[in-house]
């Protein structure tokens, strides 16, 4: 019997900001890794720091911003790498930005935008939110 490995080296960090009753999603547009593709900020961890510690650095180096709340969303990104034959789990957070944060975008991404949860959505490609 041969098993599949399940890795767990990345988070997924979710940034919402407040837009009137509702909250917005930021969503950033690659440059390499999946060009073109609408996504969150996302990211690998590194030797020296927990799962939460790498979602707040991911998030400042690729946005520049510094969440003013950051929490767990107790839940995993789960996929299928065939080239790597794995599962991979990445630990999901969600960071709340307040209303009049700059986005600096690194070399990682090309564009940004702040969408409803009703256009984020179908640019997730999964069919689920």
């Amino acid at each position: 019997m041969h098993e599949i490995p399940i890795r767990s080296f990345a988070v997924s960090v979710v940034v919402l900001r407040s837009a009137g009753s509702t909250f917005e999603v930021l969503l950033l547009k690659r440059t390499g890794t999946l060009a073109g593709t609408w996504c969150q900020v996302a990211g690998a961890i590194e030797a020296d720091e927990t799962a939460w510690q790498a979602g707040l650095r991911e998030v400042e180096e690729e946005t520049g911003l510094r969440p003013d709340r950051f929490y767990s969303a107790d839940i995993c990104e789960q996929f299928y790498e065939a080239d790597r034959n794995a599962i991979s789990l990445l630990p999901v957070f969600v960071g709340f930005a307040t209303e009049s944060a700059t986005v600096r975008l690194n070399a990682e991404h090309s564009d940004f935008r702040w969408a409803s949860f009703d256009e984020w959505c179908p640019l997730r490609g999964r069919g689920k939110c």
